[in-house]
């Protein structure tokens, strides 16, 4: 599993991480296998050519994102098994993004790992980080107990439980105000940023980011463009919701840009998501036919 996970650091943008998008967006509606060919279809409406989304395609299999499994004599990939489960808990998170209230409780990760495990320790800690936990000191953590679950998959994936105690908790007690806590535990500042990045790209009336259906609820047909504002919108989003552990308003600063990239967000998908779905099935449908005839 956590070769998967580190796709997480592919740079939005990136090819490698816009196939991985595509990927995760389309093939398991696909049936759960797609062909190489329909694949480099899908990515040059993109702007990518067919050898370097070869080149992507290869190191997905390395991070045991895909396999690569003909059917019928045609080549193609279908997702591995961790990639599938890692998949549909982002889409939770995706679709979902977290929001604390007050009264949520927290969770606490209190751990003490040999140096003998130092490069567990590092493993364990890198994924802490990258499901938005923050950390409190060098072994002892803190996140939203929604996360909690996460937590004890990491812990048992490292096998590391027994090296591990996991409190349950309120609001901790802080010597100073929350808001200073909290930027010690998280960087927030690098969060924000990430908002804000989003709200540049994806905006109404950016360079590259949704014309006005966004904002006026008009109709988006099917099309290479809606293709690429929706899967490039996916692409810089995805990472967000698994950095920003959205702290309740108490421990954020006053301008916090979070609720306003979620609502872009929100704005972005209730227009462009199903005309990009449509324009993919109608891709598979017309390479389909070409094979056929």
């Amino acid at each position: 599993m956590s070769a998967v996970l580190d796709d997480m650091d592919s740079r939005p943008g990136s090819t490698t991480s816009l196939l991985r998008t595509v990927i995760g967006l389309y093939l398991r509606d696909a049936g759960g296998w797609m062909s190489a060919k329909d694949i480099v279809t899908l990515m040059e409406a993109l702007g990518t050519s067919g050898t370097v989304t070869r080149t992507a395609l290869g190191r997905l299999r390395k991070k045991d994102v895909v396999l690569q499994e003909a059917r019928d004599g045609v080549a193609g990939f279908t997702l591995t098994e961790g990639a599938a489960t890692m998949l549909a808990r982002g889409d939770r998170r995706i679709y979902n993004p977290r929001s604390m209230s007050g009264s949520d409780p927290w969770c606490l990760i209190s751990f003490s790992i040999p140096e003998t495990e130092r490069e567990k320790r590092h493993q364990l800690r890198r994924r802490l980080h990258w499901i938005g936990c923050g950390t409190v000191a060098a072994g002892l953590w803190i996140c939203p107990d929604s996360l909690r679950v996460e937590v004890e998959e990491i812990l048992a994936d490292l096998e590391l439980r027994a090296m591990a105690t996991i409190f349950v908790t309120e609001t901790p007690l802080v010597g100073g105000s929350l808001r200073d806590a909290a930027s010690k535990w998280w960087d927030l500042d690098a969060v924000a940023e990430l908002h804000k990045d989003f709200i540049r790209e994806h905006g109404s009336g950016s360079d590259h980011g949704p014309d006005s259906p966004v904002n006026a609820g008009d109709v988006v047909e099917p099309s290479p463009d809606a293709f690429s504002t929706y899967v490039q919108c996916i692409d810089r989003w995805r990472i967000i919701p698994y950095l920003d552990p959205g702290l309740p308003a108490a421990f954020l600063p006053a301008d916090w840009p979070g609720a306003d990239g979620a609502a872009l967000f929100s704005r972005i998908v209730a227009s462009y998501a199903e005309p990009s779905a449509q324009f993919v099935r109608n891709t598979l449908l017309e390479t389909a036919g070409a094979a056929v005839s």
